[in-house]
């Protein structure tokens, strides 16, 4: 059995998750949201979210909690 490989955006948001799990969790939430804020790219926050409120299994229970924090990007699409 294979089993498909994780998102990249996943991934990273599982080790920054990873990174802020000794401290509180509300507080890592926000914190880990501030920074999702100021430096992913716009699309890969809308994917985590989407992500987050499908019920993605493969997502850390914190960065669930994470997305609930995220404002929906705007994402502009070219002409």
């Amino acid at each position: 059995m294979t089993h498909a490989p994780i998102s990249a955006h996943v991934r990273l948001a599982n080790e920054i998750a990873v990174q802020f799990r000794h401290r509180d969790p509300a507080t890592a939430a926000e914190e880990i949201a501030a920074h999702i804020r100021a430096f992913w790219d716009p699309r890969m926050r809308a994917r985590l979210i989407a992500d987050a409120e499908t019920g993605n299994s493969e997502l850390d229970p914190l960065i669930v909690s994470v997305a609930a924090l995220l404002p929906p990007p705007v994402v502009r699409v070219s002409e």
